[in-house]
């Protein structure tokens, strides 16, 4: 079949490695002059800038993409683990380095917690991994047909159920430790789905085995060099990508409805196809690309994550003592603060922020001697009550303020803000770049789907449809819309 794909981002050079690999001629069209998507890149006076994620979790599903060109990753992207994979600080002054491996992570949790704790941490592992080998073949790389589908087989979601996925992560957690400072580092990732640890069910628990478990890893040359390395390998493999090339319009056979026939380009030039895979944020694809057609109701009515406010910088000076490339910086009232984001949908009276320092891996971002840094605080989504056009200024400053506060240098050279106002510039819904949250009924087969029934031939890929956010599950998500197309060509 002849498939054109939507965007080089990673669902859409997933998707693209994955269908070239079963054989179909593959076409990606891409608005803008790099592959990337959200995981964008930024060059301003000798710095370069990840835009995007900076932490990567699950590289084997990196390698799935190259090997299903039949090709060797290694050739294309050398990928080197974080280790630490973050340095936690809490408001007491105390710090945690949470480690590579078991055995590393488990002294240090011995050294700080105590021995108690540290065997606790041996058992919470064991829970993590059966958790992930549940959900990942059952749940995740799986496409659903329909809510009963969760039920077929019904032995995995049994078991789910007897090993306590559906009751509060936080809780789950506190099951395990006694020790709030650890309830929070494993817990955190919640806020990846969209929702507060005291909200999301322990099945997300999932994205902690991700990475405090599985590990933390970072391409060299940054995390931009992750699509880069799988357009370079899709091209060489016979896929078309065409950049400077945005899409005006998903061409359907009957106007606004009928089977997906390719795509019209800005500027007029109509590109056909037998199936369209489109990973344009799945909200925004339907109000600008399919007109006439409405969209799942999960996606116009649904409740949609927090979003964030970034700082990118290029600095000069030094780093404070035991700076790790990522630094968790937790705020005192850690319940209050979530109320204040996510229950008043303001920003966080007592935020904790994120500052990662890719250059401690990578110093080619840098002019020699210097440092990027990457500050992110949580913030409300255009559904909230701030007004970007007012606070913009405020917020910005006062995260630049604690994180100079936190003794990251202030000799900044150059520097770029984002916030939500700019995210739906960028073509995000709500302005938030993690998409719909992972309530229950948002989850699996109640997420919007990547087929749309009224319009055969249309598939979808990224964050807005199943599985979710991530970059493992955005991975996951070019290989189920590759799934999909399988199943078109079958019929």
């Amino acid at each position: 079949m002849r498939v054109i794909v939507i965007g080089a981002g990673l669902a859409g050079l997933s998707a693209a490695c994955h269908l070239r690999g079963r054989g179909h001629d593959v076409q990606v069209v891409e608005a803008a002059d790099v592959p990337g998507g959200r995981a964008g890149t930024l060059t301003m006076g000798g710095y370069r800038f990840d835009t995007g994620p900076s932490v990567l979790t699950m590289p084997g599903l990196v390698e799935d993409c190259f090997r299903a060109l039949d090709l060797d990753g290694r050739d294309f992207l050398t990928i080197n683990p974080v280790d630490p994979m973050y340095r936690a600080c809490y408001a007491d002054g105390s710090q945690l380095y949470v480690r590579h491996g078991r055995e590393p992570m488990a002294a240090e949790i011995r050294s700080l917690c105590g021995p108690a704790e540290a065997e606790a941490f041996h058992r919470f592992c064991d829970w993590l991994t059966e958790l992930y080998q549940l959900e990942m073949p059952n749940f995740i790389d799986r496409n659903f047909h329909s809510p009963a589908s969760l039920l077929h087989p019904i032995g995995p979601a049994l078991q789910l159920l007897r090993s306590g996925a559906f009751g509060r992560l936080e809780s789950a957690v506190k099951k395990f430790f006694k020790d709030e400072r650890l309830v929070r580092i494993f817990s955190f990732q919640a806020m990846y789905a969209g929702l507060a640890p005291q909200q999301a069910l322990a099945l997300y628990a999932v994205i902690t085995y991700m990475d405090s478990v599985n590990g933390v890893f970072i391409p060299e040359g940054g995390m931009h060099a992750l699509p880069a390395a799988l357009a370079t390998a899709a091209a060489k493999s016979g896929v078309d990508i065409r950049y400077d090339a945005p899409v005006e319009r998903i061409l359907l056979s009957s106007g606004t409805t009928g089977r997906a026939r390719g795509v019209r380009l800005v500027g007029g030039e109509a590109v056909t196809a037998d199936a369209v895979v489109c990973t344009v944020d799945l909200p925004v694809a339907y109000r600008m690309l399919l007109p006439g057609v409405e969209a799942p109701r999960r996606a116009r009515k649904g409740k949609y994550s927090p979003s964030a406010m970034v700082w990118h910088a290029g600095v000069a000076g030094e780093l404070p003592p035991g700076a790790a490339h990522h630094n968790i910086h937790f705020g005192k009232d850690w319940d209050g603060a979530f109320r204040s984001l996510l229950d008043d949908g303001v920003r966080m009276t007592d935020p904790s922020i994120l500052v990662t320092v890719p250059t401690i891996d990578e110093p080619s971002m840098a002019p020699a001697g210097r440092h990027v840094l990457y500050a992110l605080e949580p913030a409300p989504n255009l559904d909230g009550r701030v007004d970007w056009t007012k606070d913009r200024a405020g917020a910005r400053e006062r995260l630049i303020g604690q994180v100079r506060e936190l003794g990251y240098p202030s000799d900044v050279e150059v520097d770029h803000f984002v916030d939500p106002l700019d995210w739906e510039a960028q073509g995000m819904e709500r302005g938030t770049p993690f998409a719909l949250s992972h309530r229950f009924f948002q989850t699996g087969p109640f997420r919007p789907g990547n087929v749309e029934r009224s319009c055969p031939g249309l598939v979808f890929a990224g964050s807005g449809t199943v599985p979710g956010v991530g970059v493992p599950m955005v991975l996951v998500s070019g290989k189920l819309a590759a799934d999909r197309v399988d199943e078109l060509s079958i019929r």
